[in-house]
C-alpha cells in the first residue's frame, strides 16, 4: 500500500492541476475575506442599529465585541472550498479522460487497493487545501476587521480544524462525483452550477417564498459551507446555540446567511451531513469503478 501511496503523489505531482486549483483557491479566500470583513465590520450599518444592539445585549457583551471576523472568515474558507471538490474530481475521472487508468489498475494487486491510495493520497491533499485556505482567509480578515471584532485563538484553531476537516471531505466528495460520472468536464460543471447557483437559489426561494429556513441545512453545499460558517452563527446565537432571549428568526437566518452557512443547525451536524454525502457518491463512484471496463 506505501508505495501505491507514492506512485499516487508522484502522480499527481508531475500533474499543474494540484496548484493551478490552489492558486484560485487562496486568491478567492483572501479576497472573499477582505471583501466580507469589510462588510461585516459596521455590523450597524449591516443589520441596522437596533438589531445589532439587541444580539448584543442578548449575548451579554459590547456591540463593538461582536466577533464579526468570523463572518469574513466563514465566507473566505467556503468559496475556496470549492477548488478542493474540482481538485477531487480530477483524482479518478481524469485518469479515464488521460486513459492512464489502466496502467494505475493493472500495477496495483486490485482496483480495491488502487482506490484505497487514492484516497488516503487525496485526504493529504485536501488537508493540505485546508491549511493554505483558511491562511489567506485569515489573511483578508485581519487586514479589514477591527482588533476588537476579531475571533479568539480558540475560535481562530476550531475555525482552522473545520476548514481542514471540509476540505478533506470536499476532495472525496469531488472523487466521488468523478467516479460516478467518470468525466471531468460533466462533473466540474454539473457541480459548479450546482453549488455555485442553483442551491443559492433554492435555499433563496425557498426562505423568501415558503418560509423554509433549514433547506441550506440538508443540501451538499449548505452543509459543506456550514462546516465552518456554523462556527460563526453559533458565536453569535443564530446555530446550535440558544442565546439568553429570543432572536427573531429572520434576523437569525440573515446572521447565518453573513457566516456563509444560511440554514446550518451547527458545525458538527453540518460535517455529519455532508459526510452522508460524501459517502454516498464516494461508496457509488467505489462501486462503479469495480465493474468499468479500462481499456
Amino acid at each position: 500500500m506505501g508505495n501505491l501511496v507514492k506512485a499516487e503523489f508522484r502522480k499527481t505531482l508531475t500533474t499543474k492541476s494540484w496548484w493551478g486549483l490552489m492558486i484560485p483557491a487562496v486568491l478567492f479566500g483572501f479576497l472573499f475575506a477582505l471583501a466580507w470583513g469589510a462588510i461585516t465590520n459596521d455590523l450597524n450599518d449591516y443589520l441596522g442599529s437596533s438589531d445589532a444592539e439587541e444580539l448584543a445585549a442578548l449575548l451579554g457583551i459590547q456591540l463593538g465585541e461582536l466577533p464579526v471576523g468570523l463572518l469574513a472568515l466563514g465566507h473566505g474558507v467556503n468559496i475556496g472550498t470549492m477548488f478542493p471538490v474540482i481538485f477531487g474530481v480530477f483524482a479518478l475521472a481524469g485518469e479515464y479522460s488521460k486513459k492512464t487508468i489502466t496502467t494505475t489498475f493493472l500495477t496495483a494487486p486490485n482496483r480495491v487497493s488502487a482506490l484505497t491510495a487514492k484516497m488516503i493520497t487525496y485526504i493529504v491533499w485536501g488537508a493540505a487545501y485546508g491549511v493554505v485556505i483558511v491562511g489567506a482567509a485569515s489573511l483578508g480578515t485581519v487586514l479589514t476587521v477591527d482588533e476588537r471584532g476579531l475571533p479568539s485563538a480558540g475560535q481562530w484553531l476550531g475555525v482552522l480544524g473545520a476548514g481542514v476537516l471540509a476540505t478533506v471531505l470536499a476532495t472525496l466528495f469531488g472523487i466521488g462525483v468523478g467516479a460516478v460520472w467518470n468525466s471531468v468536464v460533466g462533473s466540474v460543471v454539473t457541480l459548479t452550477i450546482w453549488m455555485l447557483v442553483v442551491e443559492n437559489v433554492l435555499v433563496f426561494v425557498g426562505f423568501a417564498w415558503l418560509g423554509i429556513t433549514w433547506l441550506g441545512g440538508v443540501l451538499p453545499n449548505g452543509t459543506l459551507n456550514g462546516i465552518v460558517g456554523a462556527i460563526g452563527a453559533e458565536a453569535f446565537g443564530a446555530a446550535g446555540v440558544s442565546v439568553p432571549g429570543e432572536l427573531d428568526s429572520d434576523l437569525q437566518w440573515l446572521l447565518q446567511y453573513t457566516a456563509g452557512a444560511p440554514g446550518a443547525f451547527a458545525w458538527w451536524v453540518s460535517a455529519a451531513i455532508f459526510l452522508a454525502w460524501t459517502m454516498v457518491f464516494f461508496i457509488g463512484g467505489w462501486a462503479a469503478n469495480q465493474r468499468r471496463d479500462i481499456t
